[in-house]
């Protein structure tokens, strides 16, 4: 049998061809991406992050829940009191993570992969269907059972978008954690 030269000693080293394997899957290795874009948001109450996907794995654009791109952010409210004049709340002037990555894609969104943090509000959800994505993969459905829940759940819904919940587990997350500490030592 003829071997290329770089292999004709194969059995020789077999021990250094080690099957390749990864500790995440994609859906767990995106969430990540959105977890860690989240962690830029300056929200004190909810922290949200967005990655687009496509059919290739190969990520597309990503956002975080912040106010409006070059506003001085001293001036602004990140309160959330709806006692108070929509003026002096945050919801007057946050773009949500979903928002933020769709304004700042490259290339169309048509049959990408949404993966964020907390299920999409009713206007997020318009956004993403104009935007074409195919699924929704969410880790978060705190808002559950609310109008504006149920409207974007409709929206997917008459738009043929799926949506999906994961769960990170506690293994994913502790690995990464090690992972991270042994990076800076």
């Amino acid at each position: 049998m003829n071997q290329t030269p770089e292999f004709a000693n194969k059995n020789k080293y077999d021990f250094n061809f080690i099957k390749p394997e990864s500790v995440l899957n994609w859906d767990e290795y995106f969430m990540l991406q959105a977890m860690m874009a989240s962690f830029k948001s300056k929200d004190p109450a909810t922290k949200v992050g967005c990655v687009f996907v496509d059919d290739n794995n190969h990520q597309i654009t990503f956002g975080y829940n912040g106010f409006v791109a070059g506003i001085d952010e001293s001036e602004l409210p990140w309160g959330k009191d709806k006692t108070a004049p929509l003026e002096y709340q945050k919801y007057g002037y946050v773009v949500h993570a979903e928002a933020n990555a769709i304004l700042h894609a490259q290339r169309s969104l048509n049959g990408a992969r949404c993966y964020v943090t907390l299920f999409p509000c009713h206007e997020c959800a318009k956004l993403l269907a104009s935007s074409k994505v195919k699924e929704v993969i969410y880790l978060s459905d705190k808002h559950f059972g609310t109008e504006s829940n149920n409207i974007s759940k409709r929206i997917f819904n008459l738009c043929g978008i799926s949506t999906r919940q994961i769960t990170m587990s506690d293994t994913i997350l502790e690995n990464l954690s090690d992972h991270l500490k042994n990076l800076i030592i």
